[in-house]
C-alpha cells in the first residue's frame, strides 16, 4: 500500500497546484457541456477518499461533515465557495493523504463495511478502497483537465 498512497499522495500534489494556480472564477465557472466544475471535482476527491477510506473502517474522518454533505457523491455544485472552504480544501488535499500513510502504517483500519461503488466494484477492505480511490482519482484528474480546456 505504501506505493498506492505515494500515487494518491502525487496526485493531491497535482491537484493541489491546479486548485493554486487557478482564478476562483475560473474554479467555479461551468461550461456549458458539463454538469461540475474544477473546484467540485477537486473537493469531491478529498470528501470521496474519506468516506471510503476512514467511514467504511468506522473511522473518523479527517474533514468535516458540512464539506461532505456539500461534495459528497449525488451532489452538484452550487457555484459558490468560501474562502473558508478554498482553506480547508487547500489543506486537507495533501495532510489527509499523509494521515492515511501514518493510520496504515499504525494499521488503525482494522474493520471494514464492505460497499460496492456505482462502478460495480466491491470495495472488501481497506487495500481495496485505496486502490479504487486512484482509479476515482484519476476519472476526476481527466474530468479537471477537460473543464481547463473550456477555460
Amino acid at each position: 500500500m505504501k506505493n498506492e498512497l505515494g500515487i494518491t499522495l502525487q496526485n493531491r500534489k497535482n491537484l493541489l497546484a491546479i486548485l493554486e494556480n487557478t482564478s476562483k472564477e475560473d474554479l467555479l465557472r461551468i461550461p456549458k457541456e458539463f454538469r461540475n466544475n474544477i473546484w467540485w471535482n477537486i473537493a469531491h476527491v478529498v470528501v470521496t477518499q474519506q468516506i471510503l477510506v476512514y467511514k467504511f473502517s468506522g473511522l473518523p474522518m479527517l474533514v468535516s461533515e458540512e464539506l461532505v454533505a456539500k461534495f459528497m457523491k449525488g451532489t452538484v455544485p452550487d457555484g459558490t465557495a468560501t474562502d473558508v472552504e478554498i482553506a480547508q480544501i487547500t489543506k486537507a488535499l495533501v495532510s489527509t493523504i499523509e494521515r492515511t500513510q501514518e493510520d496504515y502504517a499504525a494499521g488503525h483500519f482494522k474493520d471494514f463495511k464492505p460497499y460496492t461503488t456505482s462502478a460495480k466494484v466491491t470495495l472488501n477492505n481497506v487495500q481495496d478502497a485505496i486502490s479504487f480511490n486512484n482509479f476515482h482519482e484519476g476519472i476526476h484528474l481527466g474530468s479537471i483537465f477537460a473543464l481547463r480546456k473550456m477555460l
